[in-house]
């Protein structure tokens, strides 16, 4: 990229993730023909930036982005997932593209109630076939949060709603061996939290959570902006050159940014270049939130655990993983070794489509059988 000036806001991120060369695409798998015949148990990563689907016996088979579009005048959903996505941002007054999901907790009840229906319709589910439903959630949730999710899924039409927690279901997915008294430590990187846990014999050891993710260091991206060259730019921009150039770490082969966006001061569009040393800068303090939660995690390990570590290493897993260097400067601080996982996008939905599988074997996996 050395000598060349990308334009940033022309290349689509499906899912919300850099996927071409980083990670590999979801595999989707068509739903059968007599899908509505059949009540076809569900595992839900619910996340706040990206919600993915897994069918008992199917694999995954829906992955898009949360966000629900709404006409506000006549309360219709016009859109949900990738085509209201493409909406933030571009929409008339009326028109509101949301994500009923900030900071893993849900923000608007009756929201995120029709989006979860509408994921069940769309893998087949009706009012015949209400199937158990799988969902994935942050450690930190409170009890209000836990009730919210579950009560959801049931008005949308789960016959019934259990829960899992994002990092343990990250590391069955991972193929960890989290039954044995071996530490293993899963690093969950989301839109609205990060989550490090520290696990063995099927249980959470230690365990740090901050509400920090992949949209603060977005939104650190649009304040530098705003703050360095009066200009103002949307989400769905800042995103994008946080995929473009940014990075946690000095990285080889490094380029610039042409980014456009409205001047404040005159309000017509302006286009300036940006460098990955200012966005390094701009998004400091969200990836040191991230990385302290992790040495802090590692702190509260038992010696023998922590040994474990050493040689086990540290997964990391979800979209804000993917983030470059976000792995070598994780592995600097907090002196254990990061191994890298084939689908860190993927992970979590498919631990917990692992539990749904054996759903009666894994319930003391589940959140309401661990109390």
């Amino acid at each position: 990229m050395v000598g060349r000036t990308p334009m940033v806001g022309r290349t689509p991120m499906v899912g919300r993730t850099p996927m071409v060369g980083r990670t590999p695409a979801v595999s989707l798998v068509p739903a059968s023909p007599d899908a509505d015949a059949v009540a076809r148990d569900l595992a839900i990563d619910l996340g706040t930036a990206n919600t993915l689907v897994y069918a008992r016996g199917e694999g995954v088979v829906l992955a898009e982005p949360s966000v629900i579009a709404i006409n506000e005048r006549s309360g219709e959903v016009l859109a949900m997932g990738d085509e209201a996505w493409h909406m933030i941002g571009r929409t008339p007054e009326h028109v509101v593209a949301k994500r009923p999901l900030r900071k893993g907790a849900i923000t608007d009840f009756e929201v995120t109630q029709r989006m979860v229906r509408l994921l069940l319709e769309r893998v087949g589910v009706s009012r015949f076939n209400r199937p158990k439903v799988l969902i994935c959630v942050p450690s930190a949730i409170t009890a209000v949060e836990r009730r919210a999710v579950t009560e959801a899924a049931r008005r949308a039409g789960a016959a019934d709603a259990q829960l899992i927690e994002q990092p343990l279901a990250a590391a069955i997915g991972a193929n960890l061996p989290i039954s044995e008294p071996v530490g293993n430590m899963v690093v969950d990187i989301g839109g609205g939290t990060s989550e490090s846990a520290l696990l063995s014999l099927g249980g959470v050891v230690a365990l740090e959570a901050v509400r920090v993710g992949s949209f603060d260091i977005d939104s650190a991206i649009q304040a530098y902006v705003r703050r360095e060259y009066g200009l103002a730019i949307g989400e769905r921009t800042a995103e994008e050159i946080k995929w473009t150039i940014g990075s946690a770490a000095s990285t080889p082969d490094e380029g610039r940014a042409e980014v456009k966006g409205r001047e404040l001061m005159s309000g017509l569009p302006k286009t300036v270049v940006l460098t990955p040393v200012e966005i390094r800068r701009a998004i400091e303090e969200p990836v040191v939130a991230i990385v302290e939660s992790v040495v802090q995690c590692l702190a509260q390990a038992p010696p023998e655990l922590a040994q474990d570590l050493m040689a086990q290493g540290i997964c990391l897993v979800g979209g804000g993983s993917l983030l470059r260097g976000l792995d070598a400067r994780i592995a600097e601080d907090a002196g254990v070794p990061v191994v890298p996982v084939e689908t860190p996008m993927e992970c979590v939905v498919l631990g917990a489509g692992h539990c749904i599988e054996s759903f009666e074997a894994m319930r003391v996996m589940f959140m309401e059988g661990r109390r």
